[in-house]
């Protein structure tokens, strides 16, 4: 077995610990953002989203199209046969990791807040507030927090399978 097929379980952890962080870390800006009704574009702050996708830089190739792709043989130490024969493999999802897209912006509409007093109210006494909403911010951050203590956990068991076998 290839040495970086010891590892592509860590380093599937790992990307999802990555994209985890990046979405916590955007949570966070759109919560610290609420009540912003001013930037440099002009207006009210516009709510982030983290876009993922698959990282093919995870995928390991040689687990589907190398010379020793899951096939059957007899053992050396007690004669015993392996069933021969390839195993229906899904390409796609063999190994792949997870990245950050790219950083996407919500275009939903503000909200509009009556407050005559506030500074950036218009005429009719409204002010265009930014278009987070604090509680699906907040269950975006519990979902965010769980997917990576999920993360952790098969690094945990991916780390604990590989001083298993150091044993052997």
């Amino acid at each position: 077995m290839p040495l970086i097929g010891l590892f592509s379980g860590i380093n599937i952890s790992a990307s999802g610990l990555r994209a985890q962080r990046m979405k916590q870390n955007i949570i966070s800006t759109n919560l610290a953002n609420a009540e912003t009704t001013r930037t440099k574009e002009g207006g009210p702050y516009k709510r982030q989203q983290v876009v993922l996708e698959t990282d093919p830089n995870e995928f390991d190739y040689r687990l589907v199209f190398g010379p020793d792709r899951m096939k059957g043989e007899v053992t050396k130490r007690n004669h015993m046969n392996i069933p021969k024969g390839e195993f229906p493999i899904i390409t796609e999802k063999v190994g792949a990791g997870v990245k950050v897209a790219r950083i996407a912006q919500d275009e939903s509409p503000n909200r509009l807040v009556y407050d005559p007093t506030h500074p950036d109210a218009n005429k009719d006494g409204y002010v265009e507030m930014p278009n987070v909403n604090v509680v699906q911010e907040m269950t975006d951050m519990i979902t965010a927090t769980r997917a990576y203590e999920a993360n952790v956990t098969a690094m945990g068991a991916t780390k604990g399978m590989l001083m298993k076998a150091l044993e052997i």
